[in-house]
């Protein structure tokens, strides 16, 4: 009996170092890009002459009422330098003040109301296909809850007049000081929104769509629609850009803020929605992945990974698991891979310019983790065929959430 409960050991554990192996694998990978000093290109010489891009900044806004007026501000105040630019709130089913706060602020709106098709990719879509019209030539996407750093169109648009298909720049976390949790969440988009970015671009590869502070070309989206409406409809995009051969570049010197729930319901369901919508799309896309891996298409081996890529806590969760087995092998690799989780946030801290209170706050990890265990359910029932997006409660001035 203790034998094959011993057995029965051995195979639990490597099979859980098995599953953590791709994530290891891209989180090495990454770091080390990550932190490798970027290559100096020569700076592009715009002519005088030549004719400034029409850029248009889209927000998807879906009852923002409380910080829409500040995010078409902070944008309006940006340096367009050699572009012109127009700032799009896309009132997607709004019963609020969104459209009035947003007029008042400066902006200009574009209404749509579909009670059936709800959700951020189907209001892109729609933005998208009615100022592509208007001949537009560059579309910025940026959250209704973000403030912008003032060269985002300039550097945008320097960008684009080089050759880029796509663009992501940096995506953290506006109120990390708010709670833990927020503090947690800001090393979390530190190690996903730039270092990661930072080590794909390094070594050529696409660094990825965020959702937030990204930007597609006329001719990007003429050759691939914005057509995904899943809950994590940027990396499904995404991925279908990579497929089609395009690349997303990332700018360094460029940073969105988000606003980020701090307690309460709304953290668990965005985190929720995020993840559970990257597990649905793990078990429907690898597998094509992998086939176009196994033919020989080598760009999507990165993307694959990074899709197998476990979220952080729940890779420590196993690797924690994995340190127990009576193997000394798979001790070895959970050890070296925890490890590599480690690396991973110190550089990402590194980087993305924490500081001392990151590096307290991952003292504090293990309840982090043993808090993303019991959204487990919620997340599960994100990743279901078929699941709603669900909107993330905003704060309003009282401290509560909307």
């Amino acid at each position: 009996m203790i034998g094959l409960l011993i057995y029965a050991l051995v195979v639990f554990g490597t099979l859980l170092a098995l599953c953590t192996l791709p994530g290891t694998l891209e989180l090495l990978f990454l770091t080390i890009g990550g932190v490798l000093p970027a290559v100096r290109r020569r700076p592009l010489q715009v002519a005088e002459s030549a004719v400034p891009i029409r850029t248009a900044i889209v927000v998807p806004a879906h009852d923002e009422e409380i910080s829409i007026a500040a995010c078409v501000k902070s944008l309006l105040e940006c340096d367009s330098s050699q572009a012109s630019f127009s700032v799009y709130v896309v009132a997607d089913n709004c019963t609020d003040q969104t459209v009035l706060r947003a007029q008042v602020a400066g902006a200009q709106t574009l209404f749509r109301n579909d009670a059936f098709r709800r959700g951020k990719g189907y209001a892109l879509d729609f933005a998208f296909r009615a100022l592509m019209d208007e001949g537009f030539d560059l579309f910025i996407v940026v959250d209704a809850d973000t403030s912008v750093t003032s060269n985002l169109v300039r550097e945008f648009s320097t960008a684009i007049a080089s050759g880029a298909d796509a663009l992501q720049c940096r995506y953290k976390v506006r109120n990390a000081g708010d709670s833990v949790r927020t503090r947690w969440m800001n090393i979390a988009l530190m190690a996903f929104n730039v270092l990661r970015p930072r080590g794909r671009n390094r070594f050529g590869l696409s660094a990825g769509v965020l959702g937030n502070g990204f930007a597609l070309t006329r001719a990007t989206l003429e050759k691939v629609p914005y057509d995904a409406v899943s809950v994590v409809e940027d990396l499904e995009y995404h991925l279908r850009l990579v497929r089609a051969g395009l690349k997303v570049q990332f700018v360094d010197t460029v940073t969105v803020f988000g606003e980020m729930p701090s307690t309460g319901s709304a953290v668990v369901t965005q985190r929720s929605r995020w993840e559970g919508g990257r597990f649905r799309m793990m078990a429907h896309v690898a597998p094509a992945l992998f086939g176009e891996v196994l033919r020989g298409r080598t760009r999507c081996l990165e993307p694959l990974l990074e899709l197998l890529l476990l979220p952080l806590a729940f890779q420590v969760a196993l690797l924690t698991i994995a340190l127990a087995t009576p193997v000394e092998a798979v001790r070895i690799y959970a050890a070296c891979s925890l490890g590599v989780v480690l690396l991973h946030l110190l550089a990402a801290i590194a980087v993305g310019g924490g500081g001392w209170r990151d590096l307290l706050a991952l003292a504090s990890a293990p309840f982090y983790v043993i808090w993303k265990l019991k959204v487990v359910p919620q997340l599960l029932g994100s990743a279901r065929k078929g699941a709603a997006w669900i909107r993330t409660g905003r704060a309003d001035s009282k401290g509560g959430v909307r």
